[in-house]
């Protein structure tokens, strides 16, 4: 194995701005170099230019400021671990050949690279120029490959390094004369002029030469940086300001310079390089001192941009500090608002929970309310069966009454059915005159007069006690507007009735059988009469009558066109005890035809009088507008608010009073409501306005009389009409 003059093999490290260099170096310091050793620090420079001149040479060292400043944290970490050190800048277009050239030129013996990273120790153009490197490089020189710190790889050395080499023996003077006198140190330089320090054109400190005031920092000071100081000085983030004070060199301080060189001569072999080393006692004192001025300018130029970097570091710190600062006060701001929301959170929390309990015991307590209500209910409900339960007794018993009295004083005539089957010729289909619920209707004479006959069919399973309860009722009660009963068969359920010759009041509207269209003088006159025969019924002494089945159909015109209820046999006799309270009861089922039902009574059960207020309403309808019931208050409605209530009326009436007529469509609209408590009361709001509407068409009626001729009149050639048509039915 072949060492150098100091005992030492020859180490090179490749370098450059990268982390993996500094790792490079540290692993090469603390394995395979020891205290005072001399390690190269090959640095290669991409250009386009060849390098064979500079081999040639030796080699080239730095000469700008960025390449010196490139070296310093190295070296800097090489002095504080007692290492030698040595600088040196290859240029060529292939960093490969630069390097291994300079191993077989030199005879480097170990080589230390940085493994290949994203930017590369010695910016490689590829990842694998480490392996390159260990491939091409000389058989003597052992490779190493240092990945973060640890060896990658290793490329052992075959033989050893030759004694004799280009460069070797540069390096080896160089070494040694590090450790010689300073007039030996002059001698090998001007024995070898070819070998340049990288210190002559670099750094050169002033503060070895002993020209320091009291207080400054030498540079051995500066070289006691910890191992992670490299990387920060090579970044320029030193935070550390430092102030140097550099006095010129005069001739009574060379005495105590040169004291001062002798305890560090490694130092100064480091610092100054062999063209110090050639400064000798034979050195005039006035070139000495020109040439230590140059130095310190020098110097001081170096410190001053590393000082202005250094503020330029500190100031971008300050900077970061108070932004960290403020970030730091934003958290703290975060999380105090954090534990407010949190605290609010709990609060909130516990008032839930809270009303969570005041809900359970509101409801518990609802829970008992509402069991103590259907008690209560329940108590009520068995009140008001007793109620009904009474009255049903009082109505049994009413009728009891009424049927003793009935039996005793008959009020009507008692045929035989031989006497109507004479009449009704066995009931031919010539004499029917049409048909009701329960049966058909018969036209014919008894006792030389016209009457009606209704006769009951056997299969009408409801029907025989509506038969017995239609001549109870008719029989007790008379009226100009109710249909006169004038006997009846009960063994059979014949009905003998007065004939109207007019029909139904329905027929008339609707013109069946061509009718002529009723004047809307009478059929004011109508309205009136039915509101007066309705009311006779609701005030009917000792019980109140509901007919429940109150509708044009029902209701009867004679020769005259007046008006008569007719078919009470669904009429329903209110207890007075019922009536005289409340107005309404309780039936088990409803009964009537649809449209013309109360909505109420339908859905509840509850009869009233004003149930049969509700049908009168719809009827009045149908009387001004010869329309079918069905969805007839919302139309009318409708008419109302669009103003086209005078096209809705019955369009076979030309000469409408449109005033008179949207009061009376009012007021049946308000009879037509479907709450029973909306309804206006028959006796003392409906049946008033019915009569003032009947004596506008009376005055109407006689006016035109008083104008004009009997015979040029409208009315008596529409009464002549009504006298023909009433003829046709009869014949």
């Amino acid at each position: 194995m072949v060492m150098d003059e100091s005992g030492f093999q020859l180490v090179a490290v490749a370098v450059d701005k990268d982390k993996s260099s500094q790792n490079a170096l540290k692993w090469a310091v603390e394995n395979i170099v020891q205290r005072g050793q001399t390690i190269s620090l090959i640095h290669v420079k991409t250009k386009n230019s060849s390098i064979q001149e500079e081999i040639a040479l030796g080699y080239k060292t730095p000469t700008d400021q960025q390449t010196k400043e490139m070296f310093l944290p190295f070296r800097c970490y090489c002095t504080r671990k007692d290492v030698h050190c040595r600088d040196v800048v290859l240029e060529d277009s292939d960093i490969t050949k630069a390097i291994v050239e300079f191993a077989a030129h030199a005879a480097i013996e170990k080589l230390v690279v940085g493994a290949a990273s994203k930017g590369g120790f010695v910016r490689l153009k590829s990842s694998d120029k480490p392996t390159t490197i260990c491939k091409a490089a000389p058989d003597f020189c052992t490779v190493y490959v240092i990945s973060k710190g640890k060896v990658s790889s290793v490329r052992n050395a075959i033989r050893t390094a030759p004694a004799i080499s280009p460069l070797r023996a540069q390096l080896q003077g160089q070494t040694k004369a590090k450790h010689e006198p300073t007039d030996m140190l002059h001698a090998k330089v001007e024995a070898a002029p070819k070998l340049h320090s990288l210190h002559d054109e670099s750094i050169r400190s002033p503060f070895t030469r002993g020209n320091m005031k009291p207080g400054t920092k030498s540079f051995v000071e500066l070289s006691a940086l910890t191992e992670s100081d490299i990387s920060f000085v090579s970044t320029g983030r030193s935070s550390v300001d430092r102030t140097f004070t550099p006095r010129q060199s005069t001739g009574s301080d060379r005495s105590s310079m040169d004291m001062m060189r002798t305890p560090h001569k490694w130092m100064d072999s480091f610092s100054s390089g062999s063209e110090f080393s050639s400064t000798t006692q034979e050195m005039s004192g006035a070139s000495w001192a020109s040439q230590n001025m140059e130095e310190v300018e020098a110097e001081m130029k170096r410190l001053k941009l590393e000082l202005k970097q250094t503020m330029d570091m500190y100031s971008t710190a300050c900077k970061e500090a108070l932004t960290a600062k403020q970030k730091a006060m934003e958290l703290h701001r975060w999380k105090m608002e954090e534990e407010q929301r949190l605290e609010e959170a709990r609060h909130a929390e516990e008032n839930a929970l809270a009303l969570v309990k005041q809900e359970r015991l509101k409801c518990k307590a609802a829970l008992e309310a509402a069991e103590a209500s259907q008690r209560i209910a329940e108590l009520e409900a068995q009140k008001r069966i007793n109620a009904e339960m009474m009255a049903l007794k009082e109505a049994e018993d009413g009728k009891k009454t009424f049927d003793t009295s009935g039996h005793n004083n008959i009020r009507y005539r008692r045929y035989t059915i031989e006497e109507i089957e004479a009449a009704t010729d066995n009931f031919a289909e010539s004499r029917k005159i049409g048909e009701g619920g329960y049966g058909p209707v018969f036209k014919c004479y008894l006792d030389h007069t016209q009457v009606a006959i209704k006769v009951l069919r056997p299969d009408a399973a409801q029907g025989r006690s509506q038969f017995q309860q239609e001549v109870e009722i008719l029989s007790c009660i008379r009226h100009p507007n109710m249909v006169l009963l004038l006997g009846a068969c009960p063994e059979y359920g014949c009905l003998v009735y007065e004939y109207m010759a007019n029909g139904s009041l329905e027929d008339c509207l609707f013109r069946h059988g061509n009718a002529p269209p009723i004047p809307w003088q009478h059929r004011f006159r109508i309205a009136a009469e039915i509101g007066t025969g309705l009311l006779f019924l609701h005030q009917t002494k000792p019980e109140p009558l509901v007919h429940r089945d109150l509708k044009p159909a029902n209701i009867l015109l004679d020769r005259n066109y007046v008006s008569k209820i007719s078919d009470v046999g669904l009429a329903r006799l209110v207890p007075p005890s019922v009536a005289n309270n409340v107005t309404q009861y309780l039936m088990t089922s409803t009964a009537g035809t649809f449209c013309y039902i109360d909505p109420e009574y339908q859905q509840t059960g509850m009869l009233g009088i004003k149930s049969d207020v509700y049908s009168l309403g719809i009827m009045l309808l149908q009387i001004i507008t010869a329309k079918p019931p069905m969805g007839l208050t919302h139309h009318v409605e409708r008419a109302i608010e669009k103003g086209t209530f005078k096209d809705f009326l019955d369009p076979a009436i030309p000469d409408w009073p449109v005033e008179e007529a949207l009061s009376l469509a009012n007021m049946a609209l308000k009879c037509a409501e479907l709450r029973r408590k909306d309804r206006p009361d028959l006796c003392t709001i409906v049946l008033p306005e019915l009569e003032r509407l009947r004596e506008f068409a009376d005055e109407n009626l006689n006016h035109n009389f008083m104008g004009s001729t009997l015979h040029s009149s409208p009315i008596h050639s529409y009464m002549s009409q009504q006298v023909c048509w009433s003829e046709r039915r009869e014949g």
